[in-house]
């Protein structure tokens, strides 16, 4: 043990003392925080003009919809068949639209608390293309099991704290779909009827391998019959309110409802779900300013492999070898000091772009995603950590090939090229492939908000969303740095210096 402290502070030294690893190590830093902080992108957006709610469990989210309801005092049941669910989606030609149902439109029963966006709620629905569902508080979502498409029947019953959403083909034979519990909703709530139709968001066609994007609001419209309730209801007749809407120049998002027959006809447009970033949400995520991390990246891979070839094209290795004749420990003092010292610098360098990048996206007008301080913490060291092990696996690269300007260029190739191609030029299918085995799948430590599969959205690399978890990400670079440090260990054993 005291031999490597002594191997650690003799590299350490080494790296301390090369001018130019030390400016390659500082001007990494130095483009991860100047990339981060350029004001590049603007959006339309001041810190109230796109404020969202926070949901019951701290979420930010989306709360609108059109709601038909009357005020429920204690416990209570809402019966109601869904004969029709039908929708409109905007098309890129300014004020037009065209008939289509969007697979997460939603229509059905609803308890909330009061109309105020981001109160607690429970639903029974029925949906454009993903069946009947149980969701409530934003982030839960159940599937139901009996039909897909209208006419349909729902019930949704409160008994305290808890809320039932049953289904049925006919009428007469019900199935419930899920349960909740919800502590925060009071004795006196709102329920009724709801119609709602999330943002559309879908690719464009391809052109030399670049992807584009194109997103809009969507209206659905249903129609309600056969409605019947029990419990303590006022006798008010039934009151309209759309909650949440923005409204826009197409009129998609601007929705209503009449009384037709012995039923009613509601059409809205929005969403009751967790807010996200991309296509088909709003702004950005504090990954947004962690953009210039890949060019850092580029010199960090540079200073590892160039430590280690250094000395094989001057030939200090041989003495530092003869100096040191256990070889495996004498590489792995090098990846230790070069990741370490990586690490540090990554750190600084991350957490003031997190910090002060998020203040240049806001101050022009675009909106980012607030993220607790655990997730927050979590983007900055996993930058530090990715910047890290590649630095570690550059080490054994360069160890392993010996010549610099060859391993310089393929752990570029290996570790920096995937990510961007990932994120310019390639379909999602393809950069999400690349995501997942290559080293670049670390990159996953910098996704700082979920996917949600009852939110369609494009969630592409480019908008800050990876295949992989975040430590499985980093798993995926840690097994490659792990294997080409051991071939270089192997290499350095069987071979003269």
């Amino acid at each position: 043990m005291t031999a490597f402290r002594y191997l650690l502070r003799a590299e350490w030294t080494k790296l301390r003392t090369v001018p130019g690893w030390v400016a390659g190590i500082a001007v990494a830093a130095f483009l991860i925080v100047g990339v981060g902080l350029m004001p590049g992108m603007r959006g339309s957006c001041g810190r109230s003009a796109c404020s969202l709610p926070v949901g019951p469990e701290g979420q930010e989210v989306t709360d609108s919809f059109t709601f038909l309801h009357r005020t429920l005092t204690g416990d209570g049941s809402v019966t109601v068949r869904v004969a029709s669910l039908t929708g409109l989606m905007a098309v890129p030609e300014p004020g037009q639209s065209k008939p289509g149902l969007e697979p997460w439109a939603k229509a059905g029963l609803i308890v909330k608390d009061g109309v105020r966006p981001g109160s607690t709620y429970a639903a029974v629905l029925l949906t454009g293309g993903h069946g009947t569902r149980m969701q409530y508080d934003y982030v839960h979502d159940r599937a139901g099991t009996s039909g897909t498409a209208a006419p349909h029947w729902l019930r949704l019953t409160r008994t305290g704290a808890t809320v039932t959403g049953e289904e049925s083909v006919d009428g007469v034979a019900w199935t419930r779909v899920g349960t909740a519990r919800l502590p925060e909703l009071p004795s006196t709530v709102e329920v009724g009827l709801f119609t709602t139709s999330p943002q559309h968001s879908e690719t464009s066609s391809e052109t030399l391998g670049l992807q584009g994007a194109f997103g809009g609001p969507t209206q659905a419209t249903a129609v309600f019959d056969h409605l019947s309730s029990s419990g303590n209801l006022t006798a008010d007749d039934w009151t309209g309110t759309t909650i949440g809407a923005l409204g826009n120049a197409s009129g998609l998002e601007v929705g209503g409802s009449e009384r037709t027959g012995d039923g009613f006809t509601v059409s809205g447009s929005g969403d009751i779900a967790p807010a996200v970033s991309g296509a088909a949400g709003l702004g950005v995520t504090i990954t947004q300013t962690l953009v210039g991390t890949f060019l850092g990246l580029v010199l960090v891979v540079v200073v590892g492999v160039s430590y280690v070839t250094a000395e094989y094209r001057r030939g200090l290795i041989r003495t530092t070898l003869a100096a040191n004749p256990r070889r495996g420990p004498v590489l792995a003092a090098k990846a230790l000091v070069v990741g370490a010292v990586t690490f540090v610098v990554g750190l600084v360098a991350a957490a003031t772009v997190v910090a002060l990048g998020t203040r240049v996206l806001r101050a022009n007008g675009v909106y980012v995603h607030a993220v607790t301080t655990a997730t927050e913490v979590r983007v900055v060291a996993g930058t530090a950590a990715l910047l890290a092990m590649a630095a570690a696996f550059a080490v054994g690269l360069g160890a392993l090939i010996r010549r610099g300007s060859v391993a310089v260029t393929t752990a570029i190739v290996v570790v920096v090229l995937p990510y961007l191609l990932a994120v310019t030029v390639l379909p999602t299918g393809a950069a999400r492939w690349l995501l997942t085995w290559t080293p670049a799948a670390a990159f996953a430590l910098q996704q700082s908000t979920p996917e949600y599969h009852q939110v369609a959205n494009l969630y592409a690399p480019v908008a800050g969303y990876f295949p992989l978890a975040p430590l499985a990400g980093f798993a995926v670079l840690v097994g490659w740095a792990t294997v080409m440090l051991g071939l270089a260990t192997l290499r350095l054993r069987r071979s003269a210096a």
